[in-house]
């Protein structure tokens, strides 16, 4: 069940971490019906999610495209978890596992680094369509949620020069790019920006692309997260 070799060329590589073996063997599962995911890992708490990354490193193996973590475990839990992996391995994108929408523990795991959230009553498709999104820099927040996140999760008050020097940065944006920055702060998706702005979707993606090189920034949450701290 769990392919050891990594992920290679288009597929997807996934690790599972949660403290539950069933909630492992029942997500592997549901992932077995994607043709181009593989789950390349498992572990039982953020701590062992953290060797396996390091482990595969000194291997030279691929690391995963996608972490499923859950957000309460022992040793380590899933915002802890996350603020390593985020820091130490940006290429690993997140879904933090929550049992409620809008669980406080979810929220600072966003704060963290996670690219979204989603509920562990998640049907199989849905789950696999979240797996390819945050793969490919989506964020999993519907509008309602990203707002809670970023007032609930991030301290708004900066002193001023560093609000000025978001802003400025904000203000190097092409109107377009401003734009697609303002939507994303909204909580749309990549799909959504696109109807919304009459655009195709990979021209979306790039506008996102050049946003996050504008920026300095490690994916579209924290776009959202900046624009919110310079007051915009």
């Amino acid at each position: 069940m769990i392919d050891t070799a990594g992920s290679s060329g288009a597929r997807l590589g996934v690790m599972l971490v949660d403290d539950q073996r069933l909630a492992r063997t029942g997500f592997a599962l549901m992932l077995r019906k994607a043709a181009d995911i593989d789950v390349v890992a498992a572990a039982a708490s953020g701590l062992e999610a953290i060797d396996i990354l390091e482990q595969r490193t000194r291997d030279r193996l691929p690391l995963p495209d996608v972490a499923l973590m859950d957000v309460r475990m022992p040793v380590m839990d899933g915002i802890e978890a996350t603020r390593r992996i985020a820091g130490r391995y940006p290429s690993v994108k997140i879904l933090i596992l929550t049992t409620y929408d809008e669980d406080d523990y979810a929220f600072g795991a966003i704060a963290a680094g996670a690219s979204g959230f989603l509920l562990k009553d998640v049907r199989t498709p849905q789950l696999i369509t979240a797996i390819h999104a945050v793969a490919q820099g989506d964020a999993i927040l519907t509008p309602r949620i990203t707002r809670q996140v970023i007032e609930r999760g991030v301290p708004r008050a900066l002193p001023a020069d560093r609000r000025e020097r978001i802003r400025e940065l904000f203000d190097s944006l092409s109107p377009r790019e401003a734009a697609i920055a303002r939507l994303i702060a909204d909580g749309l998706s990549n799909a959504e920006i696109a109807e919304r702005l009459v655009l195709q979707q990979p021209s979306v993606r790039r506008n996102v692309s050049r946003i996050l090189a504008k920026l300095h920034l490690r994916d579209r949450v924290q776009i959202a997260v900046e624009w919110y701290r310079a007051g915009l």
